[in-house]
């Protein structure tokens, strides 16, 4: 009898287990350049990273990358390229205050870059923007993946 419990256990465990639970379906759209970025915040272009709510923008990543200052030690980073299609002429996003927005028609695709860069009206079923990791060490803030 305590065989068959012990059993009936493992098997249980066995199957409630899934390999997919922690991992995040990879965005078949975008691609992972490499970015390695370091801001100096004592720069003028960099300068207003200083202060919460500002970004800037580069050019590194797929079509840029904006950094967003959230507080003094807290930085967002996502590349602006659209990741909910394939990358063109048109899917380099806009800035205006929190929001991204894709400029190709009929999109009407926008992100929120405070909430982790999610879609505004399909949060669970349009693939997020794509982040970097900002760090902010002293007067610089570095972008990396």
């Amino acid at each position: 009898m305590k065989n068959r419990i012990f059993f009936l256990l493992i098997c249980l465990i066995i199957v409630s287990c899934s390999k997919n639970d922690d991992k995040q379906e990879r965005n078949p759209y975008l691609s992972d350049p490499v970015v390695s970025l370091n801001l100096n915040l004592n720069l003028p272009e960099y300068n207003s990273l200083k202060f919460p709510g500002n970004s800037v923008i580069t050019t590194q990543g797929i079509k840029g990358i904006v950094v967003i200052c959230v507080s003094d030690t807290q930085y967002f980073a996502y590349d602006l390229t659209d990741p909910n299609h394939v990358p063109s002429n048109c899917s380099r996003m806009t800035i205006e205050g929190p929001i991204a927005t894709c400029p190709c028609q009929n999109d009407e695709n926008e992100y929120n870059l405070v909430n982790f860069g999610r879609h505004t009206s399909e949060p669970d079923a349009k693939y997020p923007m794509q982040s970097y990791r900002a760090e902010r060490n002293g007067n610089t803030v570095t972008i990396s993946n």
